[in-house]
């Protein structure tokens, strides 16, 4: 009699990532209280026309989607803008507005949206002032650029952008392991984000819920996990001190 067929091997798919953009799932602190005051007066930008930048992973897609969302306007990707959109009842919200491929075409969005009194949102890592532009009016343009910064984030706040990035990734993690990976972690909003990705991938292969251990060896190796060995392998104890007779 044959021996029954070996139960086939089941594989961790990994599910869609649904992540809210809405604005009460932002997490507000004093880095990103200034452009928070500003998007809620848009009346009040000059021109119309307002810059958030900061660095990745700060929020910036977040606000953007949100803000586009309660006020009507639409939502552009500045790498993907190619040629000139059609004109925006409301306003526009240009993610990535550093990233556009063709400075002609960013400065006719400019001029359009100028033209028509409508509102403009430009999202960059970047001050408007800074970017490398070799059109003399686009430069001119975004030099008057009202901008303002998102900065780093605070301890606090860096425990609760932990805290959500799992929760989108439906991943119950203990409170004591989130802060044992706070203090060998970058304080940046990005590597924490590419952390928590390393670690759902791991659980999920593993089929194992995020521990020490799991996070100890999933993120081994990368530059952005500063481990040390001292819970596993405590250093040796001093030999005894010598006793004077």
């Amino acid at each position: 009699m044959p021996p029954p067929p070996a139960p086939a091997r089941q594989y961790a798919l990994p599910l869609p990532l649904s992540v809210s953009c809405d604005r009460a799932d932002f997490l507000e602190d004093s880095s990103n209280a200034q452009a928070l005051a500003w998007l809620d007066r848009p009346a009040d930008w000059p021109g119309r026309r307002l810059a958030v930048f900061g660095p990745p992973g700060v929020g910036k897609t977040h606000l953007g989607r949100a803000f586009a969302a309660t006020q009507g306007w639409r939502l552009l990707d500045g790498p993907a803008l190619r040629g000139l959109p059609a004109p925006a009842p409301g306003g526009t919200v240009l993610d990535d507005a550093d990233a556009v491929p063709h400075p002609a075409t960013l400065l006719h969005l400019v001029n359009l949206a100028a033209e028509r009194g409508e509102g403009l949102l430009l999202l960059a890592r970047e001050p408007p002032a800074r970017w490398p532009v070799a059109l003399p009016d686009l430069a001119s343009r975004l030099r008057a650029t009202t901008a303002v910064g998102i900065g780093p984030p605070g301890e606090a706040l860096l425990a609760a952008l932990l805290a959500k990035l799992f929760a989108d990734r439906q991943l119950r993690v203990a409170p004591e392991v989130q802060a044992w990976l706070l203090a060998r972690l970058p304080r940046e909003a990005a590597a924490l984000a590419e952390a928590v990705a390393r670690l759902d991938r791991a659980a999920m292969q593993a089929r194992a819920p995020v521990t020490r251990a799991l996070a100890r060896a999933a993120l081994a190796g990368w530059e952005g996990f500063g481990d040390d060995a001292s819970e596993t392998n405590p250093p040796a104890a001093s030999p005894p001190a010598p006793v004077l007779l």
